[in-house]
């Protein structure tokens, strides 16, 4: 039996099955996350609170983002697709030239490479939603890109 292996040329991605095997994860569980407290670097820069959901993913990221009471996020666009579930609260999004309203129970998607930003309609309470982005995905291939609007251009 020969454990040499066939090389395969572009010709042949027909013929290639994909063999999957399970590997054991470090982690599968993330307790508590919004205890943990904002992830510093990023909820600066977001210019609102950012709590990271902190499990080993390679294709897909969860965060909880909040936005305070009146608060509008700085306009910025990514190379990887984002869902928001809306959890807590009413706001808006503005996605190139449309703006949609949203309130708890809501699901919004932003198009990779759009131009955005979030604000809080309510001037008393925060807004509270979770995010799932395909950026790890982006960024294991070397390709996930962001812009922040008055910082990068």
């Amino acid at each position: 039996m020969s454990t040499e292996k066939k090389q395969f040329s572009s010709n042949d991605f027909h013929k290639t099955f994909a063999r999957p095997t399970f590997v054991k994860p470090s982690k599968i569980i993330h307790k508590n996350v919004e205890e943990e407290g904002v992830h510093n670097q990023f909820s600066t820069e977001r210019k609102h609170p950012v709590f990271f959901v902190d499990l080993p993913t390679k294709n897909i990221s969860m965060t909880i983002g909040g936005l305070l009471p009146d608060q509008i996020t700085n306009r910025h666009r990514h190379t990887y697709e984002t869902v928001l579930y809306v959890v807590e609260g009413e706001g808006w999004t503005e996605i190139e030239d449309e703006r949609v309203e949203w309130k708890a129970g809501d699901a919004v998607y932003i198009p990779s490479w759009a131009w955005h930003r979030h604000g809080n309609l309510n001037k008393d309470q925060s807004a509270k939603y979770i995010a799932c982005e395909n950026a790890p995905q982006l960024q294991n291939l070397g390709v996930a890109l962001r812009e922040e609007e008055g910082r990068d251009l």
